[in-house]
């Protein structure tokens, strides 16, 4: 079993290529919609072959071009002061907040748009794991399955 930050009991990730069209779909989604320059992640909610939600992660700053700026330029004081991964997102202001992350987002999409999540599956690309408040969103929302890119560790570990 790989060494995640977060993985809650009895769940596991499953990893597909980016040829799956789900995977390709949750890229294009982070790489023309999220906000955040520096790890810009996109999900798909997937039901019965259908997609049903997406989001990606938001950064706050997205509106302001000069501090957007900065932190797309390395600038992140979460980063700078080597903050572990999925935590304490309150202490840079461009860092996405949990729940502006793309699991929590695609989440809520697919609810908001009055589908039922209950055994749905989430493709997530961008990441290579999901903190706890994500988790806490997929098992509340009913997500059997979580699919990250086959070669996510290595694409985005840090």
């Amino acid at each position: 079993m790989k060494n995640y930050p977060y993985l809650p009991e009895g769940r596991e990730i499953l990893y597909v290529p980016i040829t799956d069209k789900f995977m390709a779909l949750a890229k294009e989604t982070a790489l023309t919609k999220s906000t955040d320059s520096v790890q810009p992640t996109g999900s798909v909610v997937v039901k019965d072959g259908q997609v049903i939600g997406y989001a990606t992660n938001r950064s706050p700053l997205g509106h302001i071009k000069f501090l957007y700026n900065l932190h797309k330029k390395g600038w992140c004081l979460r980063r700078l002061l080597k903050i572990k991964s999925g935590t304490k997102y309150w202490l840079c202001v461009g860092c996405a907040k949990h729940r502006d992350h793309s699991e929590q987002s695609a989440v809520r999409d697919a609810q908001k748009n009055d589908h039922d999540t209950n055994g749905a599956d989430l493709y997530l690309w961008g990441h290579w794991w999901c903190c706890k408040s994500c988790w806490d969103k997929i098992i509340s929302g009913g997500i059997r399955n979580v699919y990250l890119l086959d070669t996510s560790e290595q694409d985005f570990k840090r």
